[in-house]
């Protein structure tokens, strides 16, 4: 679940434990610079509470320099290195180097080959730099999942948060597989979960309920009750979420 602030994390939480599900706190390289780590130890914490396995992500790290700051911060179980703004040659040298850069401070690694358009908030949109989307092809991710990536994160036809062209189809082995965005069919997500995707990045789907809060009850009610009532409905969100991926009950 992408957060944020303090109630996306503390939504996805509570959200993990009243379903006995495991859970993925997301943060982009925003959350470091804004508040200079303290949302992150605020997420590490969070998890580390849990009743239930909970990590910490950093995602979309698109430079060196976030990498090395955020592995030496604490905090993070895992960062996904983001270097698709690259051509595949430079992506694929710094994608080994800064895998192990991480992994020698125990925290595993995500890999994007090719490169998919689209942005979140938090992230450059690669059509924002002159980039075009580049699909990536089997013999690429064999490549990338050889640095010693934990996690692949192809570009298979998708823009971030929608559906673009068709996706290439193949089988990859070494690491986990992932997809980002929520405007898919149940039947797909459910065929992808059934082919070895891991992990499935949301946003939109938990942050809309907070922005949707504030814009219908900002100033009508107290500012305590605003933001436990945003918590509240964000937490509801991140349920349903856990219901349609099969990963409630599992804890």
């Amino acid at each position: 679940m992408c957060c944020y602030n303090i109630e996306g994390i503390l939504a996805t939480v509570r959200a993990a434990e009243a379903k006995r599900s495991p859970a993925m706190i997301l943060l982009f390289p925003w959350a470091v610079e804004y508040a200079d780590g303290i949302l992150v130890h605020a997420a590490a914490e969070a998890a580390r509470k849990a009743g239930v396995p909970i990590t910490v992500h950093l995602d979309h790290a698109q430079s060196a320099a976030m990498i090395r700051r955020a592995a030496d911060l604490g905090g993070f179980d895992s960062i996904m290195v983001d270097m698709s703004h690259y051509a595949k040659a430079q992506n694929l040298a710094q994608t080994a180097e800064l895998v192990g850069y991480c992994h020698a401070r125990g925290i595993a690694t995500e890999a994007e080959p090719g490169r998919i358009e689209g942005g979140e908030d938090g992230v450059a949109d690669p059509l924002a730099l002159a980039l075009e989307g580049l699909l990536t092809s089997p013999e690429e991710s064999e490549e990338f999942v050889a640095t010693g990536i934990d996690w692949l994160a192809p570009a298979l036809g998708m823009c971030m948060g929608s559906m673009g062209r068709a996706a290439s189809s193949w089988s990859m082995s070494g690491c986990g597989g992932f997809m980002r965005g929520w405007a898919i069919a149940q039947e797909i997500f459910q065929k992808c979960i059934d082919c070895g995707v891991a992990k499935v990045n949301i946003n939109k789907v938990l942050n809309n309920e907070y922005v949707r809060v504030q814009r219908e009850k900002a100033g009508r009610v107290p500012l305590t009750a605003l933001l436990e009532e945003a918590t509240d409905e964000m937490q509801k969100a991140v349920e349903r979420c856990m219901d349609m991926l099969g990963s409630t009950g599992r804890y």
